[in-house]
């Protein structure tokens, strides 16, 4: 009888302790949701600055046309460089075509690349990519110095850049539409500008 009663006790110990670590636990669990803020587009500072008009090009598209990039057009534009070797790009490219259909009140999507022309051409077909405007254009890269991929501009209708950054998933594309939105550079600047935000989610 006695072995058993101190079995029981030695249970109800053990169950305090469990219940006091798992109060600990949710406790740090919530510090680290509060901590991490939501990651927008990878912003770099290199290149034409958001708020600033973007240079003006106008060029062939390479699924027929001319598309005028950075011209006020009455309508926002997501400039989107990728590559036909960059498989980040490829897996955006159902994101790209989910994005065109939802937006397209206010939004049109120009892909942008540079390399050999063949190759290009092949990668349009692969992907079926005929629908979008397709530029082809070494210069283009070089004013927004994008120096890795994929990566986006998004201009609004006069031609001034909005936001921009490096975007590896649909959260941190979508999160230049956001920026716009809130009128900031980046979601990151906006949680920075109110913390609060974090302390209420």
């Amino acid at each position: 009888m006695q072995v058993l009663i101190f079995a029981v006790v030695v249970l109800f110990l053990a169950l305090i302790v469990l219940s006091v670590a798992f109060v600990a636990l949710a406790r740090q669990v919530g510090v680290l949701f509060e901590r991490i803020s939501p990651m927008g587009a990878l912003v770099t500072e290199a290149g034409p600055k958001v708020g600033e008009r973007s240079p003006q090009f106008r060029m062939d598209s390479l699924t027929g046309g001319e598309i005028a990039i950075g011209a006020p057009s009455g309508r926002s534009t997501l400039v989107f460089f990728l590559s036909p070797t960059c498989p980040i790009c490829k897996k955006l490219l159902p994101v790209l075509q989910s994005v065109r259909a939802s937006e397209s009140e206010w939004l049109d999507i120009v892909l942008a690349s540079d390399g050999e022309r063949p190759a290009q051409l092949r990668f349009i077909d692969r992907a079926k990519l005929h629908s979008f405007p397709y530029v082809l254009s070494a210069e283009l890269g070089l004013s927004y110095r994008v120096a890795r991929l994929p990566f986006a501009v998004l201009l609004d209708t006069a031609g001034v850049i909005r936001s921009k950054g490096l975007v590896n998933n649909r959260e941190q594309l979508e999160s230049l539409f956001n920026a716009q939105d809130l009128k900031v550079a980046s979601i990151q600047q906006f949680l920075e500008r109110s913390p609060e935000i974090l302390r209420h989610s």
